[in-house]
């Protein structure tokens, strides 16, 4: 998709990596390569229930490695995006690997992340189905804002704004109530909770052996 803006510049919307469009982008983000995949927490671990720290320091070795076995991590999982709590570290950090509903891809990832108070009349909530990787197996009805706006910094510390619609909005809104230390679950009535919890565990056998044979197939 070429859209043609205002000043007679044209810009490829198919590909946005960090936010910025690009002309193409390997099927694999190249931080799968060189991340290990780490084991994924489930839902009823401490780390995924309490506040994360922020990110303090930038442009670091350790930051990305993180990033890069997040990114594995999450291909491995075959997940639209995936927190630092969910591979046991507790920092405000996420990723994300997804294709939104118009056929965009986006790719990149976000270091303390803060969602913009959106004003009211453009908050128009959707309810639809939501999983988890934290929470293998099912999925649920969950309202949240089409659109969403978040803001934080990327890997070097440079400023970063990712505006997301539709399923986009929905994976920024998702990963980023993760390091508040929240899931979809705690989204849910009770009743809903416990038969999404039932689900899980009658499920979460087959999902994990599915991630064992993605790894195989990445040779991770």
């Amino acid at each position: 998709m070429v859209v043609q803006f205002g000043d007679g510049t044209s810009r490829n919307l198919r590909m946005r990596v960090q936010g910025v469009p690009v002309d193409s982008f390997p099927v694999l983000p190249p931080e799968v390569a060189r991340g290990t995949v780490r084991r994924i927490t489930v839902v009823g671990e401490e780390v995924l229930h309490r506040r994360c720290r922020e990110v303090t320091q930038f442009g670091t070795p350790e930051l990305a490695h993180l990033i890069d076995d997040m990114f594995a991590t999450n291909a491995v999982a075959d997940g639209a995006g995936i927190a630092a709590n969910q591979v046991d570290v507790d920092i405000r950090l996420f990723v994300w690997d997804i294709t939104d509903d118009w056929g965009v891809r986006h790719v990149g990832h976000i270091a303390n992340p803060v969602l913009d108070e959106l004003p009211a009349a453009r908050r128009v909530l959707a309810e639809e189905s939501e999983g988890c990787l934290s929470v293998p197996g099912p999925y649920k009805p969950v309202p949240r804002p089409d659109h969403a706006v978040v803001r934080g910094r990327d890997k070097d510390g440079n400023p970063l704004v990712i505006e997301g619609r539709g399923y986009f909005a929905r994976c920024l809104q998702h990963e980023t109530d993760h390091l508040y230390g929240r899931t979809y679950l705690d989204r849910l009535s009770r009743r809903e909770r416990k038969a999404a919890l039932n689900e899980m565990e009658a499920m979460k056998g087959d999902v994990f052996a599915r991630r064992a044979a993605r790894a195989a197939e990445l040779g991770k």
